[in-house]
């Protein structure tokens, strides 16, 4: 798990981000989506964001949890109403907006 709280969901008085990147194995397309991601969360969660790689090859039964049918996908899981991207994460707008985060600075 990468981020600096995986608290309450709070930090400070602002949300948190629980955010949980399910991938298959250490691939190309893994890497970049976690690449990607750990971008994502720097420029515009800034110490508002945990994040959870599942690896599906080494814990298959935790897809169904979050319903997963590809791969790899970024679900939201806090603050509340789940809320799912699929993909190597690489089109940051479309993630933003994929996961309602388009509101945050950089």
């Amino acid at each position: 798990m990468f981020g600096d709280n995986p608290g309450n969901g709070e930090h400070r008085g602002r949300s948190m981000y629980e955010l949980r990147l399910y991938i298959a194995g250490v691939t190309p397309k893994s890497l970049a989506a976690i690449g990607n991601l750990k971008k994502i969360c720097r420029e515009h969660l800034k110490n508002q964001c945990t994040i959870e790689v599942i690896d599906l090859l080494k814990n298959p039964q935790l897809a169904q949890s979050d319903q997963i049918l590809a791969i790899p996908t970024l679900v939201r899981r806090l603050p509340s109403s789940i809320k799912k991207v699929i993909g190597d994460l690489s089109r940051t707008e479309q993630v933003l907006s994929g996961l309602d985060l388009g509101s945050h600075d950089k």
